[in-house]
């Protein structure tokens, strides 16, 4: 295909479009495929010499990638996803024409994949200029993918073989990638609701699902602040994600890093800390230092660590989040004190004094209770406060329980 002229090119994807050949018109208008490189098909005015081979409105639809391979060979990705976007709105009326069949369903999964990709290269050229919406290009992307998925969703009246909505996971995902990187994480809740509700969602490829389940994990990492509802909220983000990781190919080791990279930290929130041997494999070592710290009640080394990596664990959204081990750092540092002292009963003062060793300096006998009194709440120490007698008394069975059991 890297050689065909013109005609040759219209008439194969004529003959692939008229025998529902999905898998060879995927390819035929995929902008990652091999044909790109053919000089031949990049036509700034490809109308014309469409229009006398196809029939619309195949005819739209090829033309318009004609361009966008004709954009990419100029590199102006602005144009390119212009046409890729002209693109897909003209595949839409197809997808809405078709009835009991799901043929083009490959077709679809190229040209949306292909329209994101278009609408990220478009956006980092328009942020270089004077534009006031820099995920612009990328938002009106997402409104093609839920024409899509729109249309997929509805097609609850066909028999299991020939719907559409076999074609909704892809869609979700797609646009889960999209809303990441717009920061709109509150527009992923329908999405998450319609494939819940599907009930054969058991049945998607095992990439897909791997996918979606890494996204709707990293989502609930981020869902809710209140306290009540954290170790839930941490629970379905444990699940999500060791589902996608330990499901990834093994051979996949970028991909399993990335599961592994927001996996870890809820892990940690949940009390299982990561062995040294699988932050070393999958090059997260700057984990280990928290861990370290956490399981010490190294106050110092844990705000240096933080300090020291801010900038790759903001990178990644995780900053905040590691932020909250800081409290599980307090309880160990506590649990060290108490076993030292030997007793139930443990002076404020002495938590205090504790709590400035670590070198935290602006701290007083109040500051100290209230970390104190927080920790009983979350039930991460067993026990109460004496204030008459200024005073921790923990319990003389489990005063500090396993944090996977709170």
């Amino acid at each position: 295909m890297a050689h065909v002229n013109l005609n040759q090119y219209l008439h194969q994807i004529e003959n692939a479009w008229i025998g529902k050949d999905g898998d060879m018109c995927s390819a035929m208008l995929s902008c990652r495929n091999i044909h790109i490189t053919n000089t031949k098909l990049q036509l700034e005015k490809p109308e014309s010499s469409v229009g006398r081979i196809l029939e619309p409105p195949l005819d739209e639809i090829v033309a318009a990638h004609l361009r966008c391979l004709w954009a990419m060979a100029n590199k102006d990705p602005v144009e390119a996803c212009r046409c890729q976007m002209i693109l897909v709105t003209a595949f839409i009326k197809i997808l809405q024409q078709q009835k009991d069949e799901n043929w083009c369903l490959p077709v679809m999964y190229t040209v949306c994949l292909d329209v994101r990709l278009h609408a990220i290269r478009a956006d980092k050229i328009l942020s270089t200029k004077e534009h006031k919406n820099k995920k612009e290009t990328l938002e009106k992307a997402a409104e093609c993918l839920m024409s899509c998925f729109r249309i997929c969703a509805a097609d609850n009246r066909s028999s299991e073989e020939f719907t559409k909505r076999w074609g909704m996971l892809m869609l979700v995902n797609q646009m889960f990638k999209v809303y990441f990187r717009i920061n709109k994480l509150h527009l992923c809740k329908p999405l998450i609701r319609a494939i819940e509700a599907f009930p054969m969602k058991h049945m998607f490829s095992l990439s897909q699902l791997v996918t979606y389940r890494y996204y709707v994990g990293r989502k609930a990492m981020f869902d809710c602040d209140y306290k009540s509802v954290l170790y839930f909220i941490y629970l379905v983000a444990d699940t999500y994600l060791t589902f996608a990781f330990e499901k990834c190919h093994k051979t996949c080791l970028k991909n399993k890093r990335m599961i592994l990279m927001y996996l870890v930290p809820v892990k940690m929130m949940r009390g299982y800390m990561p062995s040294k041997r699988v932050l070393e494999k999958y090059d997260l070592m700057q984990f280990w230092e928290v861990v370290e710290a956490v399981k010490q009640g190294n106050l110092q080394a844990f705000n240096a660590t933080m300090e020291k990596h801010e900038t790759f664990f903001v990178s990644y959204g995780l900053f905040l989040i590691l932020e909250r081990l800081k409290v599980n750092t307090y309880r160990s540092l506590f649990k060290t004190v108490c076993q030292m002292m030997k007793t139930h009963q443990i002076p404020i003062q002495v938590l205090l004094q504790a709590l400035q060793v670590m070198g935290v300096s602006d701290i007083d006998l109040d500051e100290t209770q209230c970390i104190v009194a927080n920790l009983i709440y979350e039930g991460k120490i067993k026990g109460y406060i004496s204030h008459q007698h200024q005073k921790l008394v923990v319990s003389k069975q489990n005063a500090f329980p396993i944090l996977s059991s709170v």
